[in-house]
């Protein structure tokens, strides 16, 4: 089927206490192991384009390759851009087809977060596109963005509220004690933090940094609202694992189907059980 908007993937979520995931691809094979696993499953997913990933492969290259991904499937699939810090690429990835941006401004003092964020829901919402935004500092790095641990910092419930209301976003990544990248220890999120901005916003609640947290961590922020968990470390790290594999097993291999193709295969099954953890595969429509 054609992308499509994921704000009725995730308004179902929040209702029943699922959670979409967000899985970001970097090459043509992450998109299709995504796009597979959720075919086989059959749920709702986010295929998620960094910055990074964008510069890197093209934001038409990526997008016409989503599309053509997506066109096989028959399940909901949209095509989600991720922590983009720069209005012309978001501009650019409306263009070209996206169905969901995030533009983080959490690093600017609060009213310039609101008025990028306004901006953005202005010209997305124009072309039917759904629009996430961060409140709070997810810390850590991811590509090309970084954030010390010491500037991070969490989402205030009552602050969540008041730029739910003025920016219009369809949905709102908040920071509860993820990270980005590799933990050096385990994550504790603050649950009782997560509740109170539940209560305070009506828009879908989105994880970020899921990688490495907890099955049961992520499960009880899913109990608490959360409708969209993000992840990317966790498919980097056996994608590179795969292509090493085989490529360690035989020096005198150079066929990158064989290594590519191999990569694919152990992405897809990662993939499928972060849906099957987020239960989206459960969510009725």
């Amino acid at each position: 089927m054609q992308l499509v908007n994921p704000i009725l993937m995730l308004q179902k979520a929040t209702e029943q206490k699922k959670a979409i995931c967000a899985l970001n691809a970097h090459t043509c094979e992450s998109i299709q192991a995504i796009v597979w696993a959720a075919q086989r499953l059959g749920a709702p997913v986010m295929v998620a384009a960094s910055q990074s990933t964008l510069q890197y492969m093209g934001v038409a290259e990526f997008a016409a390759i989503a599309k053509a991904v997506a066109k096989k499937a028959d399940v909901p699939v949209a095509l989600h851009l991720d922590h983009c810090t720069k209005f012309p690429m978001i501009v650019e990835c409306i263009k070209e087809g996206f169905t969901s941006v995030m533009i983080d401004g959490s690093h600017l003092p609060y009213e310039e977060n609101l008025a990028l964020a306004q901006k953005v829901v202005e010209v997305a919402h124009a072309a039917g596109v759904a629009v996430e935004s961060e409140l709070g500092r997810v810390g850590g790095a991811e590509d090309d963005l970084n954030v010390d641990e010491r500037e991070a910092t969490f989402t205030v419930p009552e602050e969540a509220a008041d730029y739910v209301r003025r920016s219009g976003v369809d949905s709102l990544a908040v920071a509860i004690g993820t990270a980005h990248g590799v933990y050096k220890g385990t994550p504790k999120l603050d649950l009782e933090r997560l509740s109170a901005i539940r209560a305070a916003v009506s828009v879908p609640l989105v994880l970020h940094g899921a990688s490495g947290v907890p099955d049961e961590a992520v499960r009880a922020a899913i109990a608490r609202g959360i409708a969209k968990v993000n992840i990317a470390t966790e498919l980097k790290i056996p994608m590179a694992g795969a292509v090493r594999e085989v490529l360690l097993g035989d020096e005198n291999e150079t066929d990158p189907r064989r290594y590519m193709g191999h990569a694919r295969e152990v992405v897809s099954a990662v993939a499928e059980k972060k849906i099957l953890l987020c239960g989206a595969d459960q969510i009725t429509f």
